[in-house]
């Protein structure tokens, strides 16, 4: 007795491959992207609207404490750490500093951040809060 072959077309598809390679991307995806940590502060407001690459995030917080790439570091540090950090910047020509400033600090806190930034021929923005 002889098999009998199907001739109608198999209309299922194989979805194991296809969610192997979308996994697969998914983890390339988690590993090589960069997480930045802004802290949750209020931050001043302005009608400015700009979008700008953060290389490098310096965090200046009311009660003294300062961040850069979310490493706190004080005193003498903090130029230290903003000059490795703009000195291990990939892309020379576009590194921007980003001062995050909470509401209330002093600005002589900030201008030696954006001396640094202007020494080592960096951008330096401000981040603040739309109105």
């Amino acid at each position: 007795m002889p098999l009998k072959r199907s001739n109608k077309p198999n209309a299922e598809f194989n979805m194991s491959s296809l969610t192997d390679i979308i996994f697969l991307l998914l983890i390339f995806f988690m590993l090589t992207s960069n997480f930045v940590q802004i802290k949750p502060f209020e931050l001043p407001r302005s009608d400015s609207q700009t979008v700008a690459p953060t290389n490098i995030v310096v965090q200046l917080e009311k009660d003294g404490k300062v961040s850069v790439n979310s490493q706190e570091v004080r005193g003498a540090a903090i130029a230290a750490a903003v000059n490795d950090a703009i000195a291990q910047s990939d892309d020379e020509e576009n590194t921007t500093v980003t001062i995050v400033a909470e509401t209330g600090v002093p600005f002589k806190n900030i201008t030696p951040i954006m001396t640094l930034a202007a020494q080592n021929r960096a951008r330096a923005i401000i981040a603040t809060q739309p109105k």
